[in-house]
């Protein structure tokens, strides 16, 4: 790591400490050069996926679009906000955990819905009636039926 002071090249670590959450690095430095001394933190940076759309067009991951969604299947259901949170931090995690540049719309989809199948019945079926397009009672049938399997 370059020198801050004097920008020389070559500094050499002489204490390392992980923080309390255990996501950064602390590091003292010294510089043989100039024989001053600086901290630097190093922290692992991670990029969510594009989100690839069913028309083909790509966007960043947006963790609000996923909370409306969720607060829209939601709405007036006695759903607690920390579940709510921790089933978007989920999926963000499934998402984060793919490893892949793209994640397909579909996919998170059906990620939503996964979760909202855990959280409520009523939500996933407002949920998957507009995310799969029923056109009849038959669709609400057949996903009511589902679910009791």
């Amino acid at each position: 790591m370059k020198c801050p002071f004097c920008s020389a090249m070559d500094t050499q670590v002489i204490d390392s400490r992980v923080n309390e959450e255990g996501d950064s690095i602390r590091r003292r430095r010294r510089c043989p050069s100039c024989d001053k001394r600086f901290t630097t933190y190093e922290t692992a940076e991670l990029r969510m996926p594009q989100v690839v759309k069913q028309n083909g067009t790509r966007e960043e991951f947006d963790r609000a679009k996923v909370r409306t969604s969720f607060m829209r299947a939601l709405h007036k259901r006695p759903v607690p906000t920390e579940f709510v949170d921790q089933a978007i931090e989920r999926i963000a995690q499934k998402v984060l955990s793919l490893g892949e540049r793209e994640a397909p719309s579909r996919q998170i989809g059906e990620m939503v819905m996964h979760e909202l199948h855990k959280l409520d019945k009523v939500a996933y079926i407002r949920f998957a009636s507009v995310y799969r397009s029923f056109q009849d009672v038959d669709d609400f049938r057949d996903v009511i039926r589902d679910m009791d399997k």
